[in-house]
């Protein structure tokens, strides 16, 4: 088991890593929109806040050595599910033609204020 980190996403906020890689397979933990760096920011607006968190979790596979198009599974977190089409909207622009298994969970109060939290498993050279 490796543990991966990067400065080119958000860092992990407690006892964790940003990602795992095992058997061939890398582990994002989940992601809310925060930019890179040390102040916790993130954007306003659900489609500001899908890039950015798409954007955290292509850093993470990068680092790990995969890519968005590597993705099998992702979990989707929606403080709104009235949200969802802006979220799924930007969710298909990102992926392209990759279209992971995904599980989406409407729920209120995520950490942070966070409007979305998004985590993945991807396969490595898939």
């Amino acid at each position: 088991m490796k543990s991966i980190a990067t400065n080119d996403a958000p860092a992990a906020g407690g006892h964790y890593s940003q990602a795992v890689v095992a058997n061939g397979f890398v582990f994002v933990a989940g992601q809310l929109p925060f930019t890179p760096g040390p102040e916790k920011t993130m954007p306003a607006g659900i489609d500001a806040q899908t890039r950015q968190v798409i954007a955290n979790l292509q850093a993470i596979l990068r680092a790990a050595g995969a890519e968005l198009h590597d993705v099998v599974a992702t979990n989707v977190y929606v403080s709104d599910i009235g949200l969802w089409p802006q979220v799924d909207r930007v969710y298909a622009e990102m992926f392209g033609s990759c279209r992971p298994a995904r599980t989406v969970v409407p729920c209120a109060g995520l950490h942070y204020g966070a409007l979305i939290e998004l985590s993945a498993t991807a396969a490595i050279g898939a």
